[in-house]
């Protein structure tokens, strides 16, 4: 996966520079504008809620599109998506507080004093506007891979820096974003995602039950991102039984998958009442050899969730 970040100071006029990059690379641009539109779409209009999970929604947008293009990508932050990804490219475009004075008086049409008061105003914004969707009113040097002084150079000599650094690190022979590393990472946002109840538009919206565990309300949220089933304690099962046959005690699986006739049991509480429940599981498999269980326990909930994917038929034991 080639992706490319392009972010820089009010004024620099960093999103010439991005459009003029991905015409001549041949990738897709994508806008701060074009994200916007695409996150409502995707998350819906609660914007104080969706502020709050910014970057993890990002994130979600921008590994499907890279999954079917190579980007360039000029929107304030995204040098915080895919940190560990090697096939990223983080640039930032500086300049002279003179010159960007300079820049805004000329693509704004306005006069020194006016540009001055326009600069502070723009970079009061965006301090606000980091601070409250990523938790931070800048981003380090660090975090930019390529700084690029507008001062100094021109917008098509500045492409062709980045160029030379997309060849230099071969990040085009990398390939796309495959399918895979794209699940993962869905899956990584959604579970983000759904700690704040945001859930794509056209997930399935069943009737929601009073679940007795958070961890609960997150694993039916992420059911419902991959469109599977499912039923909220449907079944109880008999476990034990007095010598007249009356039942003593009874075991309820947590989710029911219909599509996969499978039964899930969330564990996410201290030690001794895992043992406990730890029990009625076995009994259950021992009593009821034909019903097919998958138990999840806290310290591994969210590598098992992925691991199995809940995309394929489970194999009967």
């Amino acid at each position: 996966m080639a992706l490319i970040t392009i972010s820089g100071q009010p004024g620099c006029r960093e999103e010439e520079l991005a459009r003029v990059t991905a015409q001549k690379l041949g990738f897709e641009l994508v806008t701060a504008t074009r994200l916007g539109v695409l996150m409502k779409q995707e998350f819906g209009e609660d914007k104080a809620l969706f502020e709050k999970a910014q970057r993890p929604a990002l994130l979600s947008i921008l590994a499907r599109l890279a999954t079917e293009h190579h980007l360039v990508v000029c929107a304030p932050g995204a040098e915080w998506v895919f940190q560990n990804f090697l096939g990223v490219l983080r640039v930032r475009l500086v300049a002279p507080e003179g010159r960007l004075v300079g820049m805004l008086m000329l693509d704004r049409r306005i006069d020194r004093p006016s540009a001055r008061k326009l600069l502070k105003e723009l970079d009061a914004q965006e301090r606000a506007e980091r601070r409250r969707k990523f938790g931070r009113a800048t981003a380090p040097p660090e975090l930019f891979d390529l700084v690029l002084n507008a001062s100094s150079l021109e917008t098509d000599q500045m492409a062709e820096l980045i160029e030379a650094a997309v060849r230099a690190r071969g990040l085009v022979e990398q390939g796309l974003l495959s399918a895979a590393a794209d699940a993962q990472l869905q899956f990584q946002a959604r579970l983000q995602l759904s700690r704040y109840g945001i859930i794509p538009a056209g997930a399935a919206t069943l009737k929601r039950n009073p679940f007795s565990h958070p961890s609960e309300e997150i694993f039916a949220n992420l059911l419902d991102f991959y469109r599977i089933a499912w039923e909220y304690e449907p079944h109880s099962f008999p476990i034990q039984w007095d010598k007249d046959g009356k039942v003593l005690e009874s075991f309820t699986p947590d989710f029911y998958l219909p599509e996969f006739d499978l039964y899930v049991e969330l564990t996410t509480m201290k030690q001794s009442l895992v043992t406990k429940k730890n029990r009625k599981v076995k009994l259950l498999r021992e009593i009821y050899p034909h019903i097919n269980i998958q138990v999840f326990y806290q310290k591994d909930f969210q590598n098992l969730i992925f691991k199995y994917g809940l995309a394929e038929r489970p194999v009967r034991t």
